[in-house]
C-alpha cells in the first residue's frame, strides 16, 4: 500500500494566511514582509540544522520575525509580535487540500502529514484547517531534532509509517524538500500552485509535478 507524507507550512497550510494581520501592522509592505519572514524561518531552520544547534521550529519562527522586523525597520511590540506568532497555529488549508485529501484517502493511499513543526503545533493547526481526521499520524522532525532536507528525518518519517522508500511519497510546494525526500531513496511530488515557483536546477527532478492535490490520485496511480 502506497504511504503518502504531506509537508504542512507552504503545501497544505498557506502561510500567507498572517497577511490580513500584517496590513494592518505594516501596511504595504506586508506582502515583502511575509515573504521575508518565511524566508528566513527556512533558512534559520536549515543553518541551526546544518550547524546541529537544534532549536524548535517555533524557535527558528520567532528569531525570523525579529530579523524581519529589523531588516524594514518596524517596531512592532512584543505583544504584536505574540500575536503574529499565535496566528501560526490557526492558519488557514489552501483551497485545494480537503477535497485532494479526501480523494485519496477514498483511493486507499495511507496518509501522514510530516513537517518541521513540533507535534503539538501540528495538531491544533490541522484541527484548526478541519483536516486532521484525513490523516493516519502526524510526523514531526522534532523527534529527531533535526529539520528537512536532512536525510535523518526522512528515514525518520519512514519508521514512523512503517513504510520503505520504494512505497513512500513526499509531497510538498518546497522544492528543496522534493529534492531531499528523492535523495533519501523517496519518490515526490512537486505541488507547482503558481507558474512564478522555480524549481532547483540540481538535475534531480520530481516524480511528477501537479498544480494541484486534486490531480495527485490520478498522477500517482499512472506514475
Amino acid at each position: 500500500m502506497t504511504t503518502l507524507g504531506f509537508d504542512v507550512y507552504g503545501t497544505l497550510i498557506n502561510t500567507q494566511g498572517v497577511l490580513t494581520a500584517l496590513e494592518e501592522l505594516v501596511g504595504d509592505k506586508a506582502k515583502t514582509f511575509s515573504n521575508t519572514w518565511r524566508d528566513k524561518q527556512l533558512e534559520y531552520s536549515f543553518r541551526k540544522g546544518l550547524m546541529q544547534h537544534y532549536e524548535t521550529f517555533a524557535v527558528c519562527t520567532s528569531q525570523a520575525l525579529d530579523y524581519t522586523c529589523s531588516y524594514y525597520g518596524t517596531n512592532l511590540s512584543d505583544e504584536q509580535k505574540k500575536e503574529l506568532m499565535s496566528l501560526y497555529r490557526v492558519l488557514p488549508a489552501f483551497d485545494d487540500v480537503k477535497e485532494g485529501l479526501t480523494r485519496l484517502k477514498e483511493a486507499g493511499f495511507r496518509l501522514y502529514a510530516f513537517s518541521n513543526g513540533a507535534a503539538d503545533a501540528l495538531e491544533m493547526l490541522l484541527n484548526n484547517a478541519r483536516i486532521r481526521d484525513l490523516f493516519l499520524d502526524v510526523v514531526s522532525c522534532d523527534d529527531v531534532k533535526s529539520f528537512k532536507p536532512n536525510p535523518g528525518v526522512y528515514s525518520h518519517f519512514l519508521r514512523q509509517s512503517k513504510s520503505t522508500g520504494g512505497c513512500a511519497w513526499l509531497i510538498s510546494s518546497n522544492p528543496f524538500d522534493v529534492i531531499g525526500a528523492i535523495s533519501a531513496g523517496m519518490k515526490s511530488a512537486w505541488v507547482r500552485r503558481s507558474t512564478d515557483a522555480v524549481f532547483d536546477p540540481w538535475g534531480i527532478e520530481p516524480t511528477i509535478t501537479v498544480n494541484s492535490l486534486v490531480e495527485l490520485d490520478n498522477k500517482i496511480i499512472h506514475s
